[in-house]
């Protein structure tokens, strides 16, 4: 029996707090706000204070120029504040708020038990019935659970709630359980709210043991009772497979229990504990992402009367999986075979609402977009989701990484002897009651990347749950520290990009291949890996999305970043940012989910992000933005190409090829699929880009390839002579298993061994801008190479695209996210290239410097153009021409001059630009000065 407490509730703030000193549970609230409607926040429903430059933000702000920078004073206007660093919301309130409301208790629950039950509340809540108090509760994980006894007459009464959403226990405030990064943090309770009538005697904790070598599961129950006097009774177990294939019903078990005359929670056997052995039948299916079998138990509790009469009873009802998971050297398993986890983070990133959902539906939405890119994780960074989560992912068959709400940094510190010590354990306790009994929840952590005296504390952390919960694996942190007690270290590996590595990381110091893997690193961390964090390869703002937060939190940030790029001159070039940033965005990702499945004995990896972080300065990292929507620069099928169950994969030395040279590449397959392969092909083929198949192979995988196998399957060999030079070549594989088809891609570029630049008789290379203008004074034409060395310029360019953002990092290289540019114009002719970087670019990215073109005419349009960070969008260009006096010039800033005969890409781009200056084609339209041209350099 329940009742259902939704609707309008009576609102009071209380910044000052002093409701309790003036007993404002005592009678109706004095100076009501207005009413407010639950589940719901507050803010969400225009209560709390404007935004202003003193908003107590719950967040650390790293860069603080929009409270110094003249750029952003427009939008420290009173009335008008825009913030840069994350999504706003329209109000803002940090205090206590007190709700209120008339229940009515029907006669029909005289002497029952009644409880209220909050999900999630945000934060700290306490409760009066009348001007009773009932407690309080501060978990910010599971619902606040209130007990009001067996005594409460039929009637109306009052219940008050006080709510508080300060830092009650400082868990740092970039967690993402309180923080304004990403959730917001605000005041109200957005779950379930009800009261209802239940047992004096009832099932109070219920955990299930699942055993999967003898298809069984221990069902270990806690009693609790109020009644105040002994009472025998009895506990009937049943349960019945729900999905995979049908329902199916199995025989009950039973046992007897008593109840001490005490009352409360007994935990003898002889008491109110009983363990109950449950068989599932030797065909009892097991869980997993490829088949999440679900079995639903059912538990009633009978008390009885001396006279052997029911006088109440109870009903639990939950479902489990038939799972259980463990290490095998350095891989996790489930149910005694090794996977790999393909994750992704989830950082409460809700902006329409401001904080999470607890409906399932939303739930699954989620993780069926996160299987169609090939994902079976996610990993809650610093913060525990509702249960709606927890049963989408059980019948989804998907895997979660929970973590206590916590980030303890920034000020924040664990192990010493701080009030959050305390609390994570009993955090950790709520936890794992509420949710621990889900198959989904696979892994757990303290939280994100501790700071204080953390090692020693987390390493009795990790041990603790280890023994009373052996349900899931444990770690002491997400990030740090690998101690020995980890059973799995989610730690950042030796990526491709990483904080503080700018330019000298491997993507932007290390000529494209596909050979790259971590085993070494995996072979010395002495238990699985599970790689943390990587990705963060940021795109260009779509500000086509700002339409799209007609909720809680609106998109400031995207405003200013959308009127610094009109400002200078390129708001008509903001989608084509977005899809060549797009572009670049994916191939990153690409390489570096590959560099993770090359990887054998890898515990797998965990993205940041598949969708944008729209905090910590605005981190589009996202192939998805914050609704989990496409931005139109690749699809979940083109992602799941190269992150799946099962992928193809090429190791290759290098990108770019000469004709009188042999292609080879070694072929892997990953394959983590749901059975072995048998009798499976290979096939491979070389395409252009008109369709025409140049080469072509094809061969039998000898015997099986057994689940969890990252072996080298083959070899290609191609000779390329007959391979037209100077275009690109898509080499693709196709593994066809009999029943599905797993395909994947790699571009490489083909190039004569030997190439002579054009004869110019109308072009002079130039490489100062003295030389320049003597030849420009005769209607000449002049290719002016500039040094980068001595570019001026506060850009600093890179091959790939913006780490996490520019904010955040205090302005890591590079500064930008790829370049655009317009493959079809002329000086492209003899130069292969799309829109946007491809792997090709490297070559002559690297090294090069950013022309600043800021104080060039604003017709001018770059032909090759570096997109600058949304944050500055400087005018940027490698190659741009104009009119200059009587003559024509082109401006480069990439090296075009050394060793050009083993950089056969910066060989053939210098080739298709004389051949365009060359010719009649070469007629710049806008005109500059030379005090224009010497702004490009340093003094």
């Amino acid at each position: 029996m329940k009742i259902d407490l939704a609707g309008a509730w009576t609102l009071a703030l209380d910044p000052m707090d002093r409701g309790v000193a003036e007993s404002w549970c005592a009678s109706s609230l004095p100076n009501p706000a207005g009413v407010v409607h639950l589940p719901g926040s507050l803010q969400e429903q225009g209560f709390g204070d404007e935004i202003s430059l003193d908003t107590p933000w719950t967040g650390s702000i790293v860069d603080r120029s929009f409270f110094e920078d003249a750029r952003y004073a427009p939008y420290r206007r009173s009335g008008a504040i825009k913030v840069p660093f994350w999504l706003q919301p329209e109000r803002y309130y940090k205090g206590v708020a007190w709700y209120q409301r008339t229940v009515r208790i029907p006669e029909e629950w005289r002497g029952h038990r009644l409880v209220l039950r909050l999900e999630r509340p945000h934060w700290q809540t306490s409760v009066w019935l009348d001007d009773r108090p009932l407690g309080c509760c501060d978990s910010l994980a599971t619902p606040h659970i209130y007990e009001l006894g067996c005594s409460v007459a039929p009637g109306e009464h009052r219940l008050t709630l006080r709510v508080d959403n300060r830092m009650i226990v400082d868990v740092g405030p970039n967690a993402h359980s309180v923080s304004d990064h990403t959730q917001s943090n605000w005041n109200g309770v957005v779950g379930c709210i009800e009261l209802s009538a239940e047992s004096p005697v009832w099932l109070h904790r219920v955990r299930v043991f699942p055993n999967v070598a003898d298809r069984s599961a221990q069902v270990k129950i806690d009693i609790a009772s109020v009644l105040g006097r002994s009472v025998q009774g009895r506990v009937v177990a049943s349960a019945r497979l729900v999905n995979a294939g049908g329902e199916r019903s199995l025989p009950s078990v039973e046992a007897e229990v008593r109840f001490s005359a005490e009352g409360g929670l007994e935990h003898s056997a002889a008491g109110g504990h009983v363990d109950l052995y449950y068989p599932l039948g030797e065909d009892a299916l097991l869980w997993d992402e490829f088949q999440p079998a679900l079995y639903e138990l059912t538990l009633d509790l009978e008390a009885r009367s001396s006279g052997d009469e029911i006088i109440w009873r109870d009903r639990r009802v939950l479902r489990f999986g038939l799972r259980e998971v463990g290490v095998q050297g350095t891989q996790i398993t489930l149910n005694g075979r090794p996977i790999f986890l393909r994750g992704t983070l989830e950082c409460c990133i809700f902006p329409l609402t401001g904080y999470p959902p607890t409906d399932v539906e939303s739930w699954r939405r989620i993780l069926r977009i996160c299987k169609a890119h090939g994902l079976n994780h996610i990993r809650f960074h610093s913060w525990c989701p509702p249960e709606a989560a927890f049963l989408a992912a059980d019948e989804l068959g998907f895997y979660y990484q929970v973590e206590c709400p916590v980030w303890a940094n920034q000020g924040a510190a664990i192990g010493e002897g701080r009030p959050v010590d305390a609390w994570l354990f009993q955090e950790g306790w709520r936890i794992l009651d509420a949710y621990g009994n889900h198959p989904s929840f696979l892994l757990m952590a303290y939280g994100n990347e501790p700071a204080g005296r953390f090692e020693e504390y987390l390493a009795e952390w990790v041990t603790y749950w280890r023994k009373r919960d052996p349900r899931r694996l444990y770690t002491g942190g997400a990030g740090w520290p690998m101690i020995e007690e980890n059973q799995y270290h989610n730690t950042p590996i030796p990526r491709i990009q990483q904080w503080g590595a700018g330019l000298a990381s491997r993507i932007n110091a290390k000529p494209p291949e596909t050979m790259t893997d971590y085993r070494a690193f995996v072979e010395q961390a002495g238990a699985p890996v599970i790689s943390h964090e990587i990705g963060q390869w940021c795109v260009y703002p779509n500000f086509d999305e700002i339409a799209k937060y007609v909720g809680a939190l609106k998109p400031k940030n995207f405003e200013i970043f959308r009127d610094f790029l009109e400002a200078n001159h390129m708001g008509d070039q903001a989608k084509d940012f977005l899809l060549a940033s797009g572009k670049l965005q994916a191939l990153c990702y690409k390489e570096e989910i590959e560099s993770a499945l090359r990887t054998s004995g890898f515990g797998g990896f965990q993205l940041l992000d598949l969708h944008d972080f729209p905090g910590q300065g605005t981190a589009l990292v996202g192939v998805l933005d914050p609704f989990w929507d496409e931005k139109g620069y690749i699809t979940a099928e083109q992602f799941r190409r190269f992150c799946n169950s099962t992928v193809p994969l090429a190791r290759m030395q290098k990108r770019y090829w000469r004709t009188d040279e042999t292609f080879q590449a070694e072929v892997q397959l990953f394959h983590f699929g749901p059975t072995p392969l048998v009798d499976a092909a290979l096939e491979w083929r070389f395409l252009g880009d008109d369709g025409t198949v140049w080469a072509h192979g094809k061969w039998l995988l000898p015997g099986r390839v057994e689940v969890a196998s990252q072996s080298i399957v083959g070899e290609i060999r191609c000779a390329l002579a007959d391979f037209p030079p100077a275009r690109k070549y898509t080499l693709i594989l196709t593994l066809d298993t009999g029943g599905e088809r797993y395909e994947n891609d790699w571009d490489l570029w083909v190039f004569a061994p030997r190439l002579e630049l054009p004869v110019t008789s109308q072009t002079v290379l130039a490489s100062s801008i003295d030389e320049a203008m003597h030849k420009l004074q005769t209607e000449g034409r002049v290719l002016l190479l500039l040094d980068p060395a001595q570019v001026n310029t506060s850009s600093q360019i890179g091959f790939s695209s913006v780490f996490w953002n520019t904010a955040w990092t205090r302005g890591q290289p590079p500064h930008t996210l790829g370049i655009l540019c317009n493959p079809v114009h002329p000086v492209f002719a003899d130069f292969p290239t799309e829109y946007h970087s491809n792997w090709q670019w490297w070559e002559l990215i690297h090294g090069a410097a950013a022309m600043q073109i800021d104080q060039l005419p604003p017709a001018l349009r770059p032909l090759v153009q570096p997109i600058d960070t949304w944050f500055e969008a400087r005018r940027l260009a490698l190659l741009f021409e104009a009119q200059l006096g009587a003559g024509r010039l082109m401006v480069c800033s990439m090296d075009l001059r050394t060793n050009l005969n083993e950089r056969l890409v910066a060989r053939q781009f210098l080739y298709s630009v004389l051949r365009y200056m060359e010719g009649d084609a070469f007629a710049p339209r806008v005109a500059i000065d030379k005090e224009q041209l010497c702004s490009l350099v340093k003094s």
